[in-house]
């Protein structure tokens, strides 16, 4: 089977859980060996965003950016075709469709614009509604990174028969003492620490896990690892707050494996990625209740209510105090959780869709 994989999402300035998942799962593809995979992107002038390098050939279309989303949804141009001759399955990795006229699959993180536009761009909100009204309309099947994403689509028109739970993987996060010392060095890390990674964007709550460090005991300083969004929320100069800026992918491990306790209550998730990093790691997680990051911890993690600046407090005084139960939940957990059961997932899919 040959397929085009959309990777414009690469050249992004943040290419964030998309690009990061987009990456890992080609990579689990390519190695089945069953399907010939081509990444479709937009022209630009320079490489890849560093760190998210594809690791398959890329075809350019010759417009990218803004523009190419822009005339996707407006014009249904450039095709995919043009650049990939005769796919049998186009897969959008992102909640925006690519022009074609092959049958169309799609990774569908979230819908957190439906839920919540005010944490998004006007503009971000008008393409990402556009997009989603092709995806009811255009797509052969609709893949849910989680159940919440899923039980989302439903509510917002799609329908059930084209929809699958598809949940992400985890790429195994092994650090050796070696490793841990030179990221702390590095990063002139304190002895102990709360650690968040993610993108730094309203959804991701920072302003109130800076808010209940206040009351951690020990008085732990907060150490947040991450691009800059917009919009952050975290107060400036707050203080016991370390920004490490981006961390490149070679150093994620030990700085998991570093932390004493990973903090991560975002307010809405499609799936929660750095959920399943830290635990393989064997990072004491606390994460949210009644969002789709406590269907990925599945009883590994404390779960705390991410609009309650005490219950969060008290998650993060609770994993302290449970740290070696925590750690060995989390990495049994994080075990199962693999690309290439994700990609088997994915492959059925492409299956079906080219039927």
């Amino acid at each position: 089977m040959r397929v085009a994989y959309t990777l414009e999402q690469c050249w992004h300035r943040v290419p964030g859980g998309t690009g990061t998942a987009a990456l890992a799962l080609a990579d689990a593809i390519v190695r089945t060996g069953t399907t010939e995979l081509v990444g479709v992107a937009g022209r630009h002038k320079g490489p890849a965003t560093p760190g998210f390098e594809p690791g398959i050939e890329v075809a350019h279309l010759p417009v990218g950016g803004a523009v190419l989303y822009e005339t996707w949804l407006r014009f249904g141009w450039p095709l995919v075709e043009s650049v990939v001759e005769s796919p049998d399955v186009v897969h959008a990795t992102t909640v925006i469709p690519p022009a074609t006229r092959a049958p169309l699959v799609v990774t569908l993180h979230d819908v957190a614009f439906v839920r919540h536009p005010e944490f998004f761009t006007d503009r971000g909100n008008k393409v990402f509604a556009r997009s989603l009204s092709r995806l009811r309309r255009d797509a052969s099947v609709v893949m849910c990174s989680s159940r919440a994403t899923l039980d989302d689509c439903l509510t917002n028109g799609f329908d059930s028969s084209r929809l699958r739970h598809v949940p992400l993987g985890v790429t195994p996060m092994r650090a050796d003492a070696s490793d841990v010392a030179r990221v702390r060095a590095e990063h002139s890390l304190p002895d102990e620490f709360v650690l968040f990674v993610g993108t730094r964007e309203p959804r991701k709550n920072l302003d109130r896990l800076v808010a209940a460090m206040a009351g951690v005991r020990g008085g732990l300083p907060l150490v947040i690892a991450g691009m800059h969004g917009w919009g952050d929320g975290i107060p400036p100069g707050a203080a016991g707050v370390h920004l490490l800026g981006h961390v490149p992918a070679a150093d994620l491990a030990a700085l998991y494996a570093a932390c004493t306790v990973f903090a991560y209550p975002s307010l809405l998730e499609g799936f929660g990625m750095p959920v399943l990093e830290a635990m393989s790691a064997g990072a004491p997680v606390v994460t949210s209740a009644g969002t789709s990051t406590e269907e990925v911890a599945g009883g590994a993690a404390v779960l705390v209510d991410p609009h309650d600046v005490a219950s969060i407090t008290a998650g993060i005084n609770d994993a302290l105090a449970r740290r070696g139960e925590l750690s060995s939940l989390g990495r049994a957990r994080a075990a199962g959780q693999t690309w290439d059961r994700t990609a088997a997932l994915v492959l059925e899919a492409y299956a079906e869709a080219a039927r």
